[in-house]
């Protein structure tokens, strides 16, 4: 009797085994980040969101805030760059903003512009990632694109990009990415002096 019992224990152990592996391929190809525990990820789900949301394309808006005429408004939140006019508008840019650990905010003035700048990675990002080049001329692969704006004599920047699909994502080490075009537009507007409002 007691053997009888420990065999149907060990048929329904089994059984549940069976099932509980047949169940799992079906639910990680219906939603594999749950599959592996990372359904909830944002930094991840942000990431791959970058293959499916197309970023802002650049516009003319209404303004109603009290910056004056060619100032630079970032809302890091909203992953927006405006131009301020001063005539009631504004440019807006779809921008890419620093991921989880590295946003900030606050107001700098663009000290310099370049086209098409080398590229140095800082001493933090080389700590972290020591594969990269320790520097990058210039080019259509350099990850600062075709514009850089720099910021006070912060190690930001506002530039292009060598990866457009991630703009309108959380993604960067702090530096407001924009499409190559789109910053070359915006380069041509600024000029040295120029205030830029980061905020949250």
């Amino acid at each position: 009797m007691l053997g009888t019992q420990k065999s149907v224990c060990r048929l329904i152990g089994a059984a549940t085994i069976a099932a509980a592996l047949y169940a799992a391929p079906a639910q990680a190809l219906d939603n594999p980040m749950a599959a592996v525990g990372l359904a909830n990820f944002n930094p991840l789900g942000d990431f791959l969101n970058i293959f499916r949301e197309p970023a802002t394309k650049r516009k003319l808006i209404a303004w109603s805030g009290d910056q004056p005429g060619g100032t630079v408004v970032v809302s890091t939140s909203e992953r927006k760059l405006n131009y301020v006019l001063g005539d009631g508008t504004a440019i807006q840019y779809g921008v890419g903003v620093g991921r989880e650990g590295f946003t900030w905010s606050g107001t700098k003035k663009v000290t310099m512009v370049r086209e098409w700048p080398g590229w140095t990675p800082p001493s933090q990002m080389l700590k972290r990632r020591p594969d990269l080049p320790r520097y990058m001329p210039g080019g259509i692969d350099n990850p600062l694109g075709a514009r850089a704006i720099y910021l006070g004599s912060s190690l930001y920047r506002i530039h292009g990009s060598n990866e457009p699909e991630t703009i309108g994502a959380a993604v960067s080490s702090g530096c407001i990415r924009m499409t190559n075009e789109d910053v070359t537009d915006l380069a041509a507007r600024v000029k040295v002096g120029t205030k830029v409002v980061v905020l949250k």
